[in-house]
C-alpha cells in the first residue's frame, strides 16, 4: 500500500516529501549562513512529538506541506527548487521576525 493509502498516519509524510526534505537538506549544506535559519525553520514545521511517528523524522504535516506546495507553486505535487529554498530562507534569516507560540508548548 502506498504511503497515502488509506492505512497510513494522515500526516503521514509521502515518498514526495521526503525527495523535497533531500532537496532541501542538500541546498542548505552548501550554505553554513542559512544552517540555524534552516534549523530554526524545521522546527516551526515540525508537528508536536513528531519523533513518535514514522518516518520519525521532523518533516512537517503531510497537509500543511501540501497546503505550502499549492500556495507556492500551485499544485500540491510540486517540488521547490534549491534556488528556492535558499531564497526563502534568506528571507526568513533577512525578516528576522519572531515566531508565534506554538499551541500546547514545545514540540
Amino acid at each position: 500500500m502506498s504511503p497515502s493509502g488509506p492505512t497510513a498516519h494522515p500526516g503521514a509524510a509521502p515518498a514526495s516529501m521526503r525527495r523535497d526534505a533531500a532537496t532541501m537538506v542538500i541546498a542548505v549544506l552548501g550554505r553554513p549562513d542559512l544552517w540555524w535559519t534552516a534549523l530554526h525553520e524545521l522546527r516551526r514545521m515540525a508537528p508536536r512529538l513528531w519523533w513518535r511517528t514514522p518516518p520519525h523524522l521532523p518533516l512537517p504535516d503531510r497537509r500543511l506541506w501540501e497546503f505550502r506546495m499549492v500556495t507556492a507553486y500551485g499544485s500540491a505535487d510540486a517540488a521547490p527548487t534549491r534556488a528556492d529554498v535558499v531564497s526563502f530562507l534568506e528571507w526568513c534569516r533577512a525578516t528576522g521576525a519572531p515566531s508565534p507560540p506554538r499551541p500546547g508548548g514545545l514540540g
